[in-house]
């Protein structure tokens, strides 16, 4: 996701949305104030003309015959309204002349200026003048043309021939008030467009500056990592960063001086492995004849000789494996390694290795038994997982302490597997992550019989590998060890899960097994 990967992308996002925030509250806090500034000058200047015009009304109104005739007091009170509403301080206003409620005349009507009407006059304005004898006033909105424009209405209460009530309006027109109001709406909010896009110009090179290092650097680290040693930063300026990039440039130096070295020394170290394990296996094959010839004569020497001859034969066999197995760790080491694989039965595989393995396992007082299917199909190299096998059981019957061992074979749809589980002494969590390591023994100072070179395990993790598959221990002490080894159905095909549990089940159902 890009907002998860992008710091810079993060910095302006959050820099713009806590700026517009801040922009906002304050562009409300000073429009209200303006707002309210504009409003209180407007409304002082028109209260002022407001009372004076009304007062001017209610006295010419006042001094109106009581006795007139109808016409001439409706004529005079029309032209004192219409005279009085061109007299206004700030330009024209309107009025509304309403007849209260519950006064009747036959005079004069309710009158009102183009456009209002008495239903124009805000309901709790018409019940404060109706209730009292002051001045009042009060906010609204009305019509002028067709727009809806505030406006600002004060009235009073006066008395008319013959002596009706009704109710005298001014309506102000606040258009302009608005107008300018929206005015500094309309600057507010472009000046806030112009000052949030400066700031996140502002945020994105300032955090250009900083990230760009950053990102940078764990580009060239990728290569670096993907073996491209050569790969260094640009540095520019003397500043902050350009001192990172300086010290980051002077560690991948030095890094790849000791990679080199290291390689080097790896290169010369199985180099030596292999041409030494070449260079033995002449005389070492000398030596076995002369072993095998003593051995064969044994019979015709002195109990002491007779024994020398026993040690000598069996230390130079476990030297010729040792010699082959370093050699396999070479080719392993050297990329040398390949697969002869093809679809065959896993099963015929193993029984080759328990049929092998058990006069060791005689010796050693531990039954082999073999549960699983008759058949289990799987594309491999018979060879490298005949000797993985081997080297699980063999392992086995060595630490089993006379118990017997239970091979298990299981498939799924996605792979198949083969698991070694001993009831002997077991392994502790610790032991379990080294026990694959080369010339690792849980035990240095314990007795072997079925000899090895310590590098059993580790040439089975090789195999394994070579066929994209998993090996995995299991253990603890005094309840034993287990071996699982899973293997893809087909070569390069993925996992889902091992067919067979790991931690093996506390028992498995005693079947017949190969002797």
């Amino acid at each position: 996701m890009v907002w998860r990967r992008s710091l810079q992308l993060r910095v302006v996002a959050v820099t713009l949305t806590l700026s517009a925030l801040a922009l906002g509250a304050t562009g409300v806090f000073v429009s209200h104030q303006v707002a309210s500034g504009l409003f209180k000058e407007r409304f002082n200047q028109l209260q002022v003309d407001a009372m004076n015009g009304l007062n001017n009304v209610k006295a010419t109104f006042a001094s109106l015959e009581t006795g007139g005739e109808r016409d001439q007091v409706w004529t005079d009170v029309r032209q004192t309204l219409e005279a009085h509403a061109n007299q206004g301080a700030s330009g024209e206003r309107d009025f509304v002349l309403a007849l209260l409620p519950g006064s009747e005349t036959m005079y004069v009507p309710s009158i009102a200026s183009p456009g209002l009407t008495t239903g124009s006059v805000p309901f709790e304005l018409t019940e404060a003048v109706r209730d009292g004898n002051g001045i009042y006033w009060q906010s609204m909105s009305y019509v002028v043309g067709n727009e809806q424009v505030p406006g600002l209405a004060f009235g009073t209460r006066v008395t008319l021939p013959p002596g009706a009530d009704y109710g005298l309006y001014w309506i102000y027109d606040l258009s302009s008030v608005q107008e300018t109001l929206d005015f500094f709406h309309r600057t507010i909010l472009l000046a806030g467009i112009l000052l949030l896009v400066v700031i996140g110009l502002i945020a994105w090179y300032t955090t250009r500056l900083v990230v760009g290092p950053v990102s940078n650097a764990a580009a060239v680290s990728e290569k670096l990592a993907s073996g491209r040693l050569e790969e260094r930063m640009e540095v520019r300026g003397e500043d902050e960063v350009a001192r990172l990039g300086n010290s980051f440039n002077h560690m991948a130096s030095s890094l790849q001086d000791q990679i080199i070295q290291l390689a080097t020394l790896s290169q010369m170290q199985q180099r030596f492995v292999s041409d030494v394990s070449h260079e033995l296996r002449t005389p070492l094959t000398t030596v076995a004849m002369a072993a095998e010839v003593l051995h064969d004569a044994k019979e015709d020497f002195d109990p002491v000789n007779r024994r020398s001859a026993e040690l000598l034969y069996r230390e130079v066999e476990r030297f010729g494996t040792l010699l082959n197995d370093l050699l396999e760790i070479s080719r392993f080491d050297a990329g040398a390694a390949a697969l002869d694989a093809d679809d065959l039965d896993l099963r015929p595989v193993v029984q080759r290795v328990l049929e092998t393995a058990q006069p060791h396992a005689e010796k050693a007082g531990a039954p082999l038994r073999l549960h699983g299917p008759e058949k289990l199909v799987v594309e491999m190299d018979p060879r490298r997982i005949e000797r993985v096998v081997r080297n699980l059981v063999m392992n086995a019957v060595e630490h089993s302490e006379g118990r017997p061992i239970d091979v298990s074979i299981g498939g799924n749809d996605s792979a198949v597997a083969v698991s070694v589980r001993d009831h002997g002494i077991g392994m502790s969590k610790e032991q379990v992550a080294h026990v694959f390591d080369r010339f690792w023994r849980a035990d240095p100072a314990r007795n072997r019989t079925t000899g090895g070179s310590g590098l059993g395990l580790s040439i089975a993790t090789e195999d394994t590998r070579l066929h994209g598959g998993w090996l995995q221990a299991w253990g603890e002490p005094g309840e034993g060890s287990c071996f699982r080894l899973t293997l893809p159905r087909r070569l390069g095909g993925t996992i889902g899960e091992s067919p067979l549990p790991l931690p093996p089940p506390r028992e498995l159902a005693a079947e017949e097994g190969t002797r």
